[in-house]
């Protein structure tokens, strides 16, 4: 009997048996789930009364407890999600329990529709059809031309570029993967996350279309009893074969099969490779809508959960498709899509995956999800989202800074806290209102983490400890902030004119003081507006930052402007071939010259000019490492007193022409002219020896605070080595003096320095460490000392660790968030570094009179004595001043009818600011109350201190000594402020310090005199 979805006409999915060969489960089951799996049975296309019934593979019944009988019985717990409410499962369930427990191995309680179960069953599937299960790859892929992981596939990119070649046939993963291109919409819709697994399978030239679809309707209806009726596909509009297969071998009605174009139906590796449609399976809410106008992108009826690719056709330069000789399957289900589906909940964020999440949000939150508004849902739904997102990047070594995929995990961050404080949560919910909040939320994502990827509890303190403290420092930052944008949205909104239908907007420059000032988000500026009805200029604010970017980089700018000026010259001036990894000298022709960045033909003496050659020794300025410095020969009769040109930089035009810059130093050269190259060998072995010592101090440095560490630029100098790294805090002593010691440890080693070229794919399989965002071709050079460090490189490096001699850091400083530096020196820079700090300390020895070991103890002696003598000096200089004071006591007048103010301005000649402060101090005492004196002094050149001192009774008066001592110091080029009662300023310019009191004392009698009558 014909079946609605045809499966029983494809050999080996399932199997179509009598009752009567099989033990009879129905002896087994109440009456009332007896009644249910006729039913079902009813829907699959057979009579109660036949005998005969769809089910699964026998090894369905001895891989499930309860819950896989349920789906072989046509049940699902999707049909009602709690199971303990539902009187004719919890039937079941007593009834069914013997059989489950001979049958299966126990899992726990663990219900069929789980996040957890969903992911094991799929792999369990195509496990069972020859598929390799392989780990997730990490969040941070290999691929250097790619930020994060977005999609399955992605770790079999080489092997579908063809690239390298298959380890396997056929694999199946369950992938974690990121995308923020949506970030705006999470939480506003049912599905879109920043976070979500990929459940794939995978093909490399072996499957192809008619396996991956039944299989793929397999695991849809038999393995997840998803009903057959409710589940639409898309093909590719051209793609017969695919309408074919699902039509004629599954059986789905031509109605629910829809034909779609290129856009949303054929997938590309890019604008050339491997290329090829897609077919999708779309879950249907609502099939009682019927067929008519249905509208697969219609987010309210139908969601798409499984995505097959069937990469068949290489792409050319013309745009034309080709056949591809291996065919290859890649596949992508979505894990969140189809718990949301079996789980019967309407949204994605309701599934158990992330559900439990939004709970200890709503805890720390003090409300109820399920009580609770949209506006307040969407909040919730946003922070257990982005948790998710940010322990596995954190977790994956991704640190929050502000560039690359550091500033994904601190924007995420970001929006996290400020959504949170949104909601009113503040602090930790355990009585501290200052402690963090994300932490407690992350412990809750760590403890669901344990099947998605274990090493997540492992690495739970170090991602605890780098959210607490990113929240605390955005939260000073997001308070500043906030208070500052609400008066800028405020101003908008009161200077719009409604009136004239015109839309309140906030300025690219506002934007940009926000951003470039204090560190405001711009995607939290936009977000904010948007809340409150106000546009961003964001032309505007482009225009700032460009503005900033030439202004920052006009030195830079000016450097590129020659090579730009000189770009034509590219192309009557063949690649430069580098012989500088064999040789220091070689003979080479000239063939380009440019002088201010022009072509020309020939260059006399005096003049700066870029040389350009076939072939050359000299090391052009790449991967860090500068450009080798040198001399230029002029070869031949003319070499006699004529062309010697000193090179001073090296640079890549074009990227394989190298430009030679440097002066005339004497005589003629012109194109065409054969020169001898001849780079300055010591300053080489510099540059080689600090290269080398970088890569040494990338793999100390990777032991000693983690692997999650990562380069983050590098500078390799003839006098030092630069080397920034991603890492949240300063180093330690100690940690400094262990990596010196493991850098110096090598060193001594004498370890030979291995170089090789390879494919790009068999270095990283090799464990070679590429540096992000460098671009590497299909052939690269790896530079190894065995048993240290492997890393693609094209710099030039020493024979032996030996030559490096000796390694010492000369600082560790933060250069931006999350970004620190080292310098340090090795070689022949290291001894010239110890044999001046040797001379140093010799002098001081000599000076002091000690040894060197008695150095440190001589110096603390000093500096006691130092601080005796100040304070005595201190001492004498307060008590002359109070002397001095005591003099000018008589000098006070009074103002005032009805009430009389003792009033004093005086100049203290150069009293220092401490001292004056304590005659001041005495004065007001002995005046006593009601009395104002300001007081003023010039301690040295170019400076000015001056103070004021208010009694209550004046202060009662509402005169402030800090509001009044600001104006008159800016007469001296300076300005101050304090107390009401006591203020203290300074400046610039003694030369108007009598005017300056003179002003004082003009302004003190007159408000003293209008307030006092």
């Amino acid at each position: 009997m014909a079946t609605t979805h045809g499966l029983l006409s494809a050999p080996g999915l399932v199997s179509r048996t009598s009752f009567s060969t099989l033990p009879r489960p129905t002896s087994l089951l109440s009456p009332d789930v007896a009644t249910l799996m006729r039913i079902r049975a009813i829907q699959y296309g057979n009579s109660p009364g036949q005998g005969n019934f769809v089910v699964g593979r026998p090894q369905l019944i001895a891989r499930r407890r309860i819950s896989g009988l349920l789906l072989l019985f046509g049940l699902s717990f999707s049909e009602n999600r709690n199971i303990e409410t539902c009187g004719v499962l919890r039937s079941f369930a007593a009834s069914a329990q013997p059989l489950a427990e001979e049958l299966v191995e126990d899992r726990s309680k663990e219900l069929p529709s789980s996040g957890n179960s969903i992911r094991r069953r799929f792999l369990d599937f195509y496990a069972a059809r020859g598929h390799k299960v392989l780990p997730s790859a990490s969040l941070v892929p290999d691929d250097p031309t790619v930020l994060l992981t977005i999609a399955g596939m992605l770790q079999f990119k080489p092997i579908f570029l063809g690239q390298v070649p298959r380890q396997v046939p056929r694999a199946t993963t369950a992938q974690r993967c990121i995308r923020t291109n949506d970030v705006e919409n999470v939480g506003r819709t049912a599905r879109h996350h920043t976070f979500f697994e990929m459940l794939g399978n995978f093909s490399f030239g072996d499957y192809f279309k008619s396996e991956a679809i039944k299989w793929a309707w397999e695991l849809s209806t038999i393995e997840f009893g998803l009903p057959a009726n409710r589940l639409w596909v898309s093909v590719y509009e051209d793609d017969d074969e695919a309408f074919a297969i699902w039509r004629d071998e599954v059986g789905i009605p031509v109605e629910r099969i829809k034909r779609m174009g290129e856009e949303d139906n054929f997938w590309t590796s890019g604008v050339t490779g491997p290329c090829g449609p897609c077919s999708e399976i779309y879950y249907d809410f609502h099939p009682g809508r019927g067929y008519s106008d249905a509208d697969l992108g219609d987010d309210t009826r139908f969601i798409e959960f499984y995505n097959l690719v069937f990469m068949q056709y290489n792409k050319k330069e013309d745009g034309s498709l080709e056949p591809l000789k291996q065919k290859n399957i890649d596949t992508g289900l979505g894990l969140e899509r189809m718990a949301r589906i079996l789980q019967k909940v309407p949204n994605n964020y309701e599934t158990d995956l992330i559900y439990p999440i939004i709970e200890t949000a709503s805890e720390l939150a003090n409300v109820f999800y399920s009580r609770t508004d949209e506006s307040t849902k969407m909040k919730l739904k946003i922070i257990g989202d982005h948790m998710r997102a940010i322990v596995f990047l954190i977790s994956d070594g991704v640190i929050p800074s502000n560039v690359g995929r550091g500033y994904v995990v601190r924007r995420l961050i970001r929006r996290a806290v400020r959504t949170g404080r949104l909601l009113g949560i503040r602090g930790d919910g355990k009585g501290n209102l200052e402690a963090a909040f994300l932490p407690g939320i992350a412990e809750k994502v760590i403890e669901m983490s344990s099947e998605i990827d274990p090493d997540v509890t492992d690495r739970a303190p170090r991602i605890l400890e780098e959210l607490r403290r990113e929240e605390l420092k955005f939260v000073q930052t997001l308070e500043r902030g906030e208070k500052l944008l609400e008066q800028m949205l405020d101003n908008a909104l009161s200077s719009c004119g409604l009136e004239n239908g015109s839309t309140p907007c906030l300025s690219g420059k506002d934007v940009f003081l926000l951003y470039d000032t204090y560190g405001f988000p711009v995607e939290i500026t936009i977000e904010v507006a948007e809340e409150r009805g106000v546009e961003v200029d964001m032309n505007g604010f482009g225009i700032e930052m460009e503005c900033q970017r030439s202004q920052s980089q006009a030195a830079h700018n000016a450097i590129k402007l020659a090579v730009v000026n000189g770009a034509d010259i590219t192309e009557s001036v063949p690649d430069t071939e580098f012989l500088g990894y064999e040789t220091l000298s070689a003979r080479a022709v000239v063939e380009g010259l440019l002088v201010n960045g022009d072509p020309v033909v020939q260059v006399s003496a005096g003049s700066k000019v870029e040389v350009m050659l076939n072939r050359t020794p000299f090391y052009a300025e790449s991967g860090g490492q500068i450009g080798d410095h040198g001399c230029l020969y002029v070869t031949g009769a003319e070499r006699q007193g004529n062309g010697v040109i000193e090179i001073k930089d090296v640079q890549k035009l074009s990227g394989s022409i190298f430009v030679h810059k440097g002066v005339i130093k004497e005589g003629v050269i012109q194109v065409g002219q054969e020169i001898e190259a001849t780079v300055d060998a010591k300053l080489r072995q510099r540059a080689k020896v600090h290269h080398t010592a970088t890569h040494l101090l990338q793999a100390a440095l990777k032991k000693v605070i983690g692997d999650e560490t990562s380069q983050a630029g590098s500078l390799v100098a003839f006098d030092r080595l630069r080397f920034d790294f991603n890492f949240h805090r300063p180093l330690s002593e100690r940690e400094i003096v262990e990596i010196e010691g493991l850098v110096n440890g090598w060193i001594g080693d004498a370890t030979l320095v291995q170089t090789k070229v390879m494919p790009l794919a068999d270095a990283k399989r090799a464990g070679a460490i590429a540096m992000f965002g460098e671009k590497y071709g299909e052939e690269v050079r790896v530079v190894e000392v065995p048993g240290v460090s492997m890393e693609l490189c094209g710099g030039t490096h020493v024979i032996s660790t030996s030559e490096l001699r000796g390694f010492k850091i000369i600082s560790e400083q933060a250069v931006a968030s999350g970004i620190r530096r080292i310098e340090a020196v090795a070689g022949e820079a290291f001894v010239d570094y110890v044999s001046a700090r040797d001379n140093y300390m010799k002098s001081l020895c000599s000076t002091l009179k000690v040894k060197a070991e008695e150095v440190t103890g001589r110096v603390e002696s000093l500096l006691e004595e130092l601080r005796l003598a100040r304070n005595e000096a201190s001492a004498a200089r307060a008590k002359a001043a109070m002397y001095k004071a005591l003099t000018l006591t008589n000098k006070a007048f009074d103002v005032g009818n009805s009430k009389k103010i003792r009033v004093l301005v005086e100049c203290m000649d150069d009293t220092d600011a401490d001292s004056l402060k304590s005659a001041a101090e005495y004065l007001l005492a002995t005046l006593r109350d009601p009395a104002a004196i300001v007081l003023g002094s010039s301690p040295s050149e170019e400076k000015v201190s001056l103070v004021a001192a208010f009694t209550p009774g004046v202060v009662g008066l509402g005169i402030q000594a800090g509001k009044f001592i600001g104006p008159i110091a800016k007469l001296c080029g300076g300005g101050g402020g304090g107390r009401p009662n006591f203020a203290q300023a300074g400046g610039r310019k003694p030369e108007n310090l009598s005017t300056a009191l003179d002003k004082a004392r003009e302004e003190l009698i007159a408000v003293l005199s209008e307030k006092a009558n």
